[in-house]
Parts: structure tokens; C-alpha cells; sequence
């Protein structure tokens, strides 16, 4: 089903380690791929180009700077890290404007989030829901049972937000 849905999709995969986007391109093959590989690249990418989605690591190419970017053409954002990987960037990226926010070891799994994102936007529901339906027992794994509590009003307000 997800390659239905992602058929010929326009996707800007953004990271600065060339063994990632390879995963991804293999990954996505039934997409359409730009990559890129610096900051620089990226940002003269969402200047020129239309996407449908964006998926963007954190460090090594200023993701944050891209997540505005994306948000500003109104790109869906996913933020894919390993480095970035805490609760704290996962609340800065969704405060940003991410859609997702994907752990670079569930990199395997980006079909099933891209899949998610584009039917939740074609039918309007909450991206957010899906989010905490996917990555919950996996937060909860990697960052104890109390993973929210550091910022508890953010997560309060995470499933009604869009």
C-alpha cells in the first residue's frame, strides 16, 4: 500500500552521509529523489525545486535551518537523526514544524512514516497521533518509562496539535 501512496512522490533526502541516502534511495526506489549532501545544496534545492516531502537529518547539515525552510514552502518535514536522537531534539523538531521525527536505526521503516504523513494530510487527520502510535514503545525502550516528563505541558497538547 505505501508504495501506492508514495508513487513518483518528490522527495528531498538530505544528509551528509553518503551510506544513508544510498539506504534511502533503495528504500524509496518507487519515489523521486533529490539528494543532497550539505546545507547549501539543500536550501538551493527548496528554492528551485517543488517536494512532496523532505526528509532531513540534524546534524552535519543544520536541519534545524532546513526545517524552517521546508515548513516556510510548506513541505512536510520528516527529521531522521541517530546523533540528535533525545527527547529534547524530538520536542525541538516537532515544535519546529517536523512531521515525523524518525531514529536513524528505524531508518527501515521510513515507507510505513512517509505512508502515514501523506494519508493523514490527504485526509486531514492528526500526524501527531500516528507519530505516538509508532515511536511510543520505542521512546519508552530507549529513555525509560517516564521519557515525557521533562516536558509534560508539550506532550499534554502533542495528540490534539497538528
Amino acid at each position: 500500500m505505501a508504495k501506492d501512496v508514495l508513487e513518483g512522490r518528490r522527495i528531498l533526502i538530505v544528509d551528509d552521509e553518503p551510506d544513508v541516502i544510498e539506504t534511502l534511495k533503495d528504500l524509496l526506489s518507487m519515489c523521486s529523489l533529490v539528494e543532497a549532501y550539505t546545507f547549501e545544496d539543500a536550501r538551493d534545492f527548496f528554492e528551485r525545486e517543488s517536494f512532496d516531502l523532505a526528509i532531513l537529518d540534524i546534524m552535519g547539515v543544520d536541519g534545524y535551518k532546513l526545517l524552517e525552510i521546508a515548513k516556510d514552502k510548506d513541505v512536510p518535514a520528516i527529521m531522521l537523526t541517530a546523533n540528535a536522537l533525545s527527547v529534547s531534539h524530538t520536542v525541538r523538531s516537532f515544535k519546529g514544524g517536523a512531521a515525523f521525527y524518525v531514529p536513524k536505526e528505524e531508518m527501515v521503516h521510513i515507507e510505513r512514516f512517509l505512508e502515514d504523513i501523506l494519508l493523514a494530510l490527504r485526509n486531514g487527520k492528526n500526524l501527531r497521533n500516528r507519530w505516538l502510535e509508532r515511536m511510543g514503545s520505542f521512546y519508552e525502550r530507549k529513555f525509560g518509562p517516564d521519557w515525557q516528563h521533562d516536558d509534560e505541558e508539550f506532550w499534554e497538547n502533542f495528540e490534539t496539535c497538528r
